[in-house]
């Protein structure tokens, strides 16, 4: 697999968490401990991608 390509899946995988994060924003009975979860690994993600993007350029 290319760089480019787990680049696109790593992006991929954060606007899935991103999309995961806002639903259950939403849902009136919110696990806060999870969404922090969530929002952690999508940082880790976008560092991630950051990280790979300066390697590509």
């Amino acid at each position: 697999m290319s760089t480019t390509q787990y680049v696109a899946q790593l992006t991929e995988k954060h606007h899935r968490i991103e999309e995961e994060i806002h639903k259950q924003m939403m849902h009136p009975s919110t696990d806060h401990v999870h969404i922090t979860e969530l929002k952690r690994e999508k940082l880790r993600l976008k560092e991630k991608i950051a990280e790979l993007n300066g390697d590509l350029n």
